[in-house]
Formats: C-alpha cells, structure tokens, sequence
C-alpha cells in the first residue's frame, strides 16, 4: 500500500474533469497543474461507454466542447483534434454540429492524453472520501482509499463522476442478471442471450421514454439477433426534445448566474418548464428513424417491435418455467383504462436515467463531516465553514441552484472558469469562507 499527496485530485475522467484540468494547465499557475491528479478506475477514457453504439450521435454542438467556450484559441478544442487527426476535411464536409458518440469519446481520450502537468491515474477506483480534521474540526482536505489498496490525500477535492443510476423500487426484487441499467449495456447485453428459452430468441423489454431507453430498443434488434422488442413508456409516446432556440438561450453559461439568483420558487418553475429540453424526450432525427424502422416492418411483414405507451410497471417478479428455468414477468398498468396485463420477458433493460440525490459517495462524505445538507455556492464549492482548509467541488449534480445545464456538456468550459478562478483566490487571499491556512505544526485527525 502506497499513500500519495496532491494538491488538487479529481475523481472521474469524464468531460467535467478533463475540461477542469485543461482550465489548470491553462490557468498560469504551473505549480498548480503540477499538484493535480484525475482517478479513472477504468483503463481508459470513453464517454457514456456502455452506450457507445456506432449510430449515437452527440446533441451538443462540438463547439461547446471542453474549451472553446471559454478559450476559443486552446489547443485542446474539438476541431484542433480533428485537425490532428487528419479528419477536419471530411468532418467539416458532413455540414453537422453534432458528432458521432465515439468521435467525441475519442476526443476526450485525446486530451487526456495531451495534458502535459495534470496526471490521469487510470485503473484507480475510489472506493469512498474521508475528511482530514484539524482538533478544533476544522476541514483540512481529504483521503480517498483506492480499491488496489492504496490512498490518496489531497487538499481540494473535485467530484465529477457523475449520478448514481437509478433503479425503480419495483425492478429491485428481481435477478441482478435479469436487469440492464442502461449505463450497464453495452457490457452486459451478450450475457442475456443465454437468458432466453432453449431454442427461442431472447424476449427483452426495455423501460423508458427518453433518448437512452430508445437507443436500447434500437440496439437490440442488432444485440439480440430474431428478437421483437417491447418498449413500456408511461407517457403518450415518445416526445422529441425541445429545441427552440428562444429556450435554448437557457443553457448559455451566463444564464447560471441568473439562474442562481432566483427564489426556489422560480427555480423549481424553470426547471420544470424546461424538463423536455433535456429529459423523456429523444432527438428529433432519431425519432424518424426509430418510426420508420418500424413502419418497415409493418410493411415488409417483418415481427414488429412495440412500442407501448401511457403503460406503467407496477409489479415485477421472477417465476418458474414449465420444464425448467425462469423469467420475468411484469404487471403493466393501462393507463387508458386502469387495467393490468401481464407481460412475459426474459430481460429488462432500464432507461430509467439517474438518482436526483447527491451520488452515494458524496452522501458518504456529509456523514462523516456531521453535515445534514450537501449545498453549493456560486462556485460550486460545498459549504464547509469558514475555517475548512480544504475544499471540496461538485460537478454535474447541482442542478437545483445552477440550473438544467448543469448535467450537460454546455457550460463545462466557463464551469471550469468559474473553478479554477476560486481555488486560485483561495490559494492567494487565504481569506473568506474555507480560505484558512493550515497553520504550521497543528494537529491531523484522518477519519477512518
């Protein structure tokens, strides 16, 4: 076991945090860079990697990519990575704002790779955060043990993994085997073949109305080769998100402010009104597409796959197969009409998208501070005390006071701004709300 000291660590190498880290090594504070480190407890980078699917595209514009929006000139931009790729011709050609899923993923595995001070530890999975507390209780930073054994202790802290997946209550009771959060997919969609009847083709259904839940549906009819799949979607049917640009002004980075500013009041109207902007709709290309791939098998008297909606689980339990084995059987609710109907399955694959708590290990780490509520400034730094030493940052899960686009890649760039600003004051002024030193020679308590 090995213990190592930095100054900055970030948890997850995803968009959030290589964008941070390319804001440190372009902040001018070299010693600053040369302290930071990003955990990644895979081998590598991929963005949304189990739904890494050839056809997905991306719906943000390249250009709100991990800098440009706060340094059009950085070397770190999408295009320049097309450009060193040799690729900028035919990309440029398509006449598209928005790449494909693994041109971006690949994009982000670029900038790691091209950060010269910031260090990217990958296969370091972070199995909590722990506080390191002066006597008087005061937050002094952090120690993060890692699954191979080994700990890091830094002085600020930097969340960016993203939510928890969310699993209905009701899917909980069933086998683990049986049931695929879509951010297990692409890992774990062969395994189900061997769930399906002697002989017969695999029976998946997939809930959800969102864009995730689609693209699983999609997927399967290449995954799970003779299968027919069934869709489950509580609302009318499957909704294309809202792209107004009058909304779209919304997710323009200096909308946080205002957002911010707001009453709870207002927040909560906001970000109900702008739901479909981002969640339980699809893209509207894709909607066409799904429409017609089953408009085609209609037509071509192909097994058609279904999509039903104004359906609701409410009911799911695993039963014994006449001659041996099991499947899943759910109690669909018509909403229609309030009756229920038993659907047979062999798997089920949830589009059912993230907890809207804080992540579990951030929960984790409030316990262990005594803090009842996990909330942020402006800055996006968790309110500690003023007398904390450290300081720890959220990214991505703090919709609530910074508004919808706070999941989403559009203000990465000045949210990395507006980070980087704040622990470089901290580090000058040593003053304000979690500006105190460490004081030479004082006591350290390390929970454990």
């Amino acid at each position: 076991m090995t213990v190592h000291e930095v100054d900055v660590l970030m948890i997850g190498a995803g968009p959030a945090n290589l964008a941070l880290a390319v804001a440190i090594e372009e902040c001018g504070r070299s010693d600053l860079a040369g302290g930071a480190m990003i955990l990644e407890q895979h081998e590598d980078v991929k963005w949304q990697r189990n739904l890494m699917l050839p056809w997905a595209r991306s719906q943000v514009s390249y250009v709100k990519d991990l800098v440009t929006l706060r340094n059009p000139r950085s070397r770190f931009s999408f295009l320049n990575f097309m450009h060193e790729r040799g690729e900028l011709d035919e990309f440029v050609n398509l006449g598209t704002f928005n790449p494909f899923r693994w041109q971006v993923s690949a994009y982000l595995q670029w900038v790691a790779d091209s950060l010269e001070r910031v260090r990217v530890r990958y296969n370091a999975r972070a199995e909590r955060i722990l506080p390191i507390h002066s006597e008087s209780g005061a937050v002094l930073g952090f120690t993060v043990p890692l699954s191979d054994g080994d700990t890091v202790l830094c002085r600020d802290l930097i969340v960016g993994g993203g939510r928890d997946a969310h699993v209905p209550e009701v899917f909980r009771g069933l086998p683990a085997e049986r049931v695929v959060h879509s951010t297990e997919y692409s890992t774990r969609v062969a395994a189900t073949a061997g769930l399906a009847r002697p002989g017969k083709a695999l029976r998946p259904v997939v809930v959800g109305g969102a864009q995730s839940a689609a693209e699983m549906f999609m997927a399967l009819h290449e995954h799970a080769k003779g299968s027919s799949p069934t869709m489950l979607v509580r609302a009318i049917g499957l909704k294309d998100y809202q792209t107004s640009k009058f909304v779209n002004e919304l997710f323009f980075p200096s909308f946080v402010d205002e957002f911010f500013t707001m009453t709870d009041e207002a927040r909560a109207r906001v970000l109900e009104e702008m739901h479909l902007t981002n969640y339980a709709g699809l893209a509207a290309p894709f909607l066409e597409e799904l429409y017609t791939m089953i408009y085609r098998q209609k037509m071509q008297g192909l097994p058609v796959s279904t999509i039903r909606a104004l359906s609701e689980v409410v009911g799911a339990r695993a039963a014994e197969i006449e001659g041996g084995g099991e499947e899943v059987v759910l109690d669909v609710r018509d909403l229609k009409h309030g009756g229920i109907e038993q659907i047979r399955c062999d798997a089920v694959f949830l589009g059912t998208g993230f907890d809207s708590r804080m992540p579990a290990m951030v929960r984790g780490l409030a316990d262990s501070i005594g803090l009842d509520t996990v909330s942020v400034n402006r800055q996006y730094r968790a309110e500690l005390g003023r007398e904390a030493h450290g300081a720890l940052y959220l990214q991505g899960v703090n919709e609530a006071t910074h508004g919808i686009s706070d999941s989403l890649i559009s203000v990465l760039a000045q949210r990395s701004a507006d980070i980087v600003r704040d622990i470089v004051d901290r580090r000058e002024t040593g003053t304000g709300p979690d500006g105190g030193r460490r004081t030479s020679g004082e006591s350290v308590v390390v929970a454990a």
